[in-house]
């Protein structure tokens, strides 16, 4: 029995936080209330949400819309179980994610997160040459990469990254090209992809497939590379004929300009991978989409079936919200705000590469991202940030905005103003 303590003091004994130690916490802040963009803390303090709860609230906190699907659903069925039964829910979101993807993606598996997503795509690509009376085990990604948690995920997310290195003892040994040098607008330069297509020419024969974050490298690293690298990667793998996962759970859905990032290089994958905003962040819910023709091999397999069924597989409250999410999407008027929100960090950000505190400045749609020279002490910055009424979690040598499209350009003034402020 636990004697009576308070929450801040219960949460810091007791309560493991993502990447935090329980010995020494990082500072957590209580949260209240969410609306708009707005975060409300139990002492009353209001702050601008710029994380979108990392990424995924893009329409921001208690969204009518979004709000109004979930209760509807929630008065005919919260949960059932998807083996063996489908519901109208679930045949609805599978249609829009047919429709707002690429034609060749006509086979959608539901899982419950990003991470889980990463691992299905990975089966699908193992068993299709399993199929194919080939072991195939290796996997060609990205330095610089990153794709969940999970031992699948972690295996082909970047070796030396600080956040899985303690358990590279434990993963599959994977193959790692060189993360693209050419930046978004830069001109582009063919010998960027020299270190991908000599590592696929080497190992091609035993290589299942390739899984890369398109355009814009999350958390491994937060690089937006050039889309003829993509471009690239997407003829090299038709050449050899190598299945391509591309995982767009940090990007999908209008985070880069575009609903999907890879269509800033004009490409089709043969695996998508969705999550995070697919539902507006309200619930954990993503999506691995193949081809029919990928998916009828797999089905032919010596299993007979795709071996994956998580428990909350389909989840009906999940796809009722991400239908109305898909619904607010595709009246594309989030494609003005994302613009609008890009142009505002050009202006405030780009004269930061002037500054002698800063390495980089990046910038594509609603994602601002300013590297800096020096790693950042993120409890001190993170209480400075508090102060100045703004909610920005910055990690590693990066402090970065990706707010929700629906913010107004007042709060992102006060956002961007709080990080130059820094400098």
């Amino acid at each position: 029995m636990f004697i009576k303590k308070s929450k801040t003091k219960f949460d810091k004994q007791h309560i493991w936080h993502p990447y935090t130690s329980i010995i020494n916490p990082l500072t957590c802040y209580s949260v209240k209330k969410a609306n708009g963009v707005i975060l409300k803390l139990t002492n009353g303090i209001k702050l601008i949400d710029g994380m979108s709860s990392w990424w995924s609230c893009i329409h921001g906190y208690n969204n009518k819309i979004l709000n109004k699907a979930i209760k509807k659903q929630l008065k005919k069925m919260s949960h059932v179980m998807f083996g063996g039964i489908y519901h109208n829910e679930a045949i609805k979101l599978c249609k829009n994610l047919i429709n707002i993807t690429p034609n060749n993606l006509e086979c959608v598996f539901l899982t419950d997160s990003g991470s889980v997503t990463i691992e299905v795509a990975l089966k699908m690509a193992l068993q299709y040459w399993q199929a194919h009376g080939e072991y195939r085990k290796n996997i060609l990604t990205l330095r610089h990469g990153y794709h969940g948690d999970t031992f699948g995920a972690m295996s082909v997310c970047d070796p030396d990254n600080s956040m899985h290195n303690i358990y590279k003892k434990y993963l599959s040994l994977n193959i790692f090209a060189d993360s693209p040098k050419c930046k978004f607008n830069d001109i582009w330069n063919e010998n960027d992809i020299n270190s991908f297509k000599y590592l696929l020419n080497k190992h091609y024969k035993t290589i299942a497939c390739v899984i890369l974050e398109p355009i814009v490298q999350g958390a491994g690293g937060m690089k937006i590379y050039n889309p003829m690298y993509l471009k690239r990667v997407s003829e090299l793998c038709k050449q050899y004929k190598i299945l391509l996962i591309i995982d767009e759970i940090a990007t999908g859905f209008g985070r880069t300009g575009k609903m999907f990032a890879f269509e800033h290089a004009g490409i089709t994958p043969d695996i998508l991978c969705l999550g995070k905003s697919l539902t507006g962040g309200y619930m954990t819910l993503s999506a691995t989409i193949t081809s029919k023709k990928i998916a009828n091999i797999i089905s032919n397999s010596k299993a007979g079936c795709f071996m994956h069924g998580p428990t909350f597989m389909g989840n009906p409250l999940s796809c009722s919200v991400a239908n109305a999410n898909i619904k607010i999407l595709n009246k594309n008027k989030w494609f003005n705000k994302v613009k609008k929100i890009e142009k505002h960090f050009k202006k405030k950000f780009l004269p930061l590469l002037n500054s002698n505190k800063v390495l980089d400045v990046r910038i594509l749609g609603a994602i601002g991202i300013i590297e800096t020279i020096n790693y950042i002490d993120i409890n001190k910055i993170q209480k400075f940030f508090i102060n100045n009424g703004v909610w920005i979690r910055p990690y590693g040598k990066l402090i970065y905005l990706m707010p929700p499209y629906i913010i107004k350009k007042k709060e992102l003034n006060i956002l961007t103003n709080s990080i130059l402020s820094l400098f």
